[in-house]
C-alpha cells in the first residue's frame, strides 16, 4: 500500500511543477474564483466564537489557495495582563515546526552532494560511533546497564525518528528522561550559554530507546541534524538558515532569537489559572527564550519563532515544487523523495506517514476526512500552533495560538482544518 501512495505522490508532485509556480499575493477585495465566501465568513465566526468562549486567548489564522492570501485574520490578545491585541504579523514560537526547516536545509546540502542519506552520523560526529541501546536501569540512582546497537544511526533515522534517541523532558520514557537531565542534554531551547555540538556531544554518549530503524520514537533527531548542518557547511547554523533559506524566502521575522525591534510583537505564553489566561511561569523552559539570556542554542527540534505570513511563504515554496519568488530552495526531485514515506508500518493504521520533513496524508487518512487530499503534509508546535498544505487543492492553511497546560478545551485546530476544506467549491 505505501508503495502505491507514494507513487501517486510522486505524479502529483511533479505535476505541480509543471502547472504554476506561486508568490504568496493578498487575494483583494474581488472573490476568489472556487472560494465559498459564506464559507470564510462561517470560518472566521467559528474562530471568533472560540475567543468569545475562552478556548484560546488569541490566535492568527491564515488560509492560502493558489497562492492568493484568501484568509487571514487575528483574534484577541497575544498578551491578556497587559491588553495587548493580537496583530497579523505577531510573533509565535513555533517549537517542532522548526523541524520541516531544518529537514529542508538538510536536503539542501544533500542536494550538494555532501552526504548520502544512508551514511552513519559518526562519519561526521564521531561521538555517536558504536550506540549503545539501554539493557537495565535502577531508579534509585538513575544507573544503567546498556548492550551493543547492531546498527549505526543514519541521517535518516535522524530525520525520522527512527534513530533510537528521546527526548529527555518530554520523553514518553522515564528511564531516558533521567538519564538525559543526569548527562546535563539541553532540551528543546534554553537561555543557558550553551552551544548545539556541546549538547549533541553529551547525546551521542547515551544509550537508545531500541536498534536504530525498528521503532519510531520522537526524538532530538533534528538537533543533532542542526549541528550536522554547522560541520558540513562551516557556518553557524543560525546563519545558514538565515542566508540559505529565510533571506530567499522572505521570512524576515523567523528567527532563533528576537531583535529588539522584533521582540515586542512576541505572543506571551498563556496558561489556565482560576478559570482566567495568565502568563506561563518558568519550568523546564523559560518562555522568554527567544528574546532573552545566552541567545547560543540554535535548536534544529525546536528553536525557531515566527509569523504565519513567513511560515506559508515556506510551505508554498513546497506546494510549488521546490521554488519561491523566482528562487529555487529545492528540486522537484528531491521534494517528491521528501513526501514519500519513510517509515514503513511505524506509525500503525492512523491515517497518516511520515516522510522526511512532515506527517503525510495516506490513503486511510483521506478516508477518514477532514483533513486534507491524499499527500497533505502537516506538523504543529508544542506552543499550540498548526499547519497544513495540500498539494492536490493547493491550499495552505495555518492557525497559531500560544498555550501550554491549558487543558482539553481549545477545538480551534480541528474545526479549522476542516473547515478551510469546506471553503474549496
Amino acid at each position: 500500500m505505501n508503495l502505491k501512495i507514494s507513487s501517486s505522490i510522486l505524479t502529483l508532485f511533479a505535476a505541480i511543477q509543471i502547472s504554476y509556480a506561486q508568490t504568496l499575493v493578498e487575494a483583494g477585495k474581488a472573490p476568489v474564483s472556487g472560494i465559498s465566501q459564506e464559507r470564510v465568513a462561517k470560518l472566521d465566526a467559528m474562530l471568533e466564537g472560540a475567543i468569545q468562549s475562552r478556548q484560546v486567548p488569541g490566535l492568527v489564522a491564515m488560509v492560502v489557495k493558489d497562492g492568493k492570501i484568501i484568509y487571514h485574520s487575528a483574534k484577541g490578545m497575544a498578551d491578556v495582563e497587559s491588553g495587548i491585541a493580537m496583530e497579523r504579523n505577531s510573533i509565535f514560537r513555533i517549537a517542532s515546526q522548526t523541524k520541516a526547516i531544518t529537514s529542508t536545509a538538510i536536503m539542501m546540502l544533500w542536494e550538494e552532494g555532501k552526504f548520502r542519506l544512508d551514511d552513519p552520523i559518526s562519519k561526521f560526529i564521531p561521538e555517536f560511533k558504536n550506540p549503545q541501546v539501554l539493557n537495565t536501569f535502577r531508579y534509585s540512582d538513575t544507573t544503567f546497564t546498556s548492550r551493543p546497537s547492531s546498527k549505526e544511526i543514519t541521517i535518516r533515522h535522524l530525520l525520522t525518528h527512527t534513530s533510537g534517541l528521546g527526548y529527555g523532558v518530554i520523553d514518553g520514557d522515564e528511564r531516558i528522561k533521567m538519564i538525559y537531565q543526569k548527562a546535563g542534554v539541553t532540551d528543546l531551547f534554553t537561555t543557558e550559554n550553551i552551544t548545539i555540538g556541546e549538547s549533541v556531544k553529551r547525546l551521542a554518549k547515551l544509550p537508545l530507546h531500541f536498534e536504530p530503524g525498528t521503532k519510531y520514537t520522537y526524538s532530538e533527531g533534528l538537533d543533532v541534524l542542526g549541528y550536522l548542518i554547522e560541520i558540513v557547511s562551516g557556518m553557524p547554523f543560525d546563519q545558514f538558515l538565515k542566508t540559505r533559506l529565510f533571506d530567499p524566502l522572505e521570512m524576515n521575522d523567523t528567527r532563533f532569537y528576537l531583535s529588539d525591534d522584533q521582540a515586542p510583537r512576541l505572543v506571551t505564553v498563556h496558561t489556565r489559572k482560576d478559570n482566567q489566561w495568565v502568563g506561563y511561569p518558568v519550568t523546564f523552559y523559560n518562555p522568554d527564550y527567544p528574546k532573552t539570556g545566552a541567545k547560543t542554542f540554535f535548536s534544529g527540534g525546536a528553536g525557531l519563532s515566527s509569523t504565519t505570513g513567513d511560515y506559508a511563504k515556506f510551505l508554498q515554496m513546497y506546494l510549488n515544487g521546490g521554488i519561491y519568488n523566482g528562487k529555487r530552495i529545492l528540486s522537484p526531485h528531491t521534494i517528491t523523495t521528501i513526501m514519500t514515506n519513510q517509515v514503513g508500518d511505524l506509525l500503525g493504521e492512523g491515517g497518516k506517514d511520515y516522510g522526511l520533513a512532515f506527517g503525510i496524508v495516506d490513503q486511510k487518512g483521506v478516508q477518514l476526512g477532514g483533513i486534507g487530499s491524499l499527500g497533505t503534509f502537516d506538523w504543529g508546535g508544542y506552543f499550540n500552533t498548526q499547519y497544513f498544505a495540500d498539494p492536490k487543492e493547493k491550499i495552505i492553511g495555518l492557525i497559531f495560538k500560544q498555550t501550554s497546560g491549558a487543558g482539553n478545551g481549545d477545538e480551534t485546530g480541528w474545526k479549522f482544518r476542516q473547515m478551510v476544506f469546506t471553503l474549496v467549491e
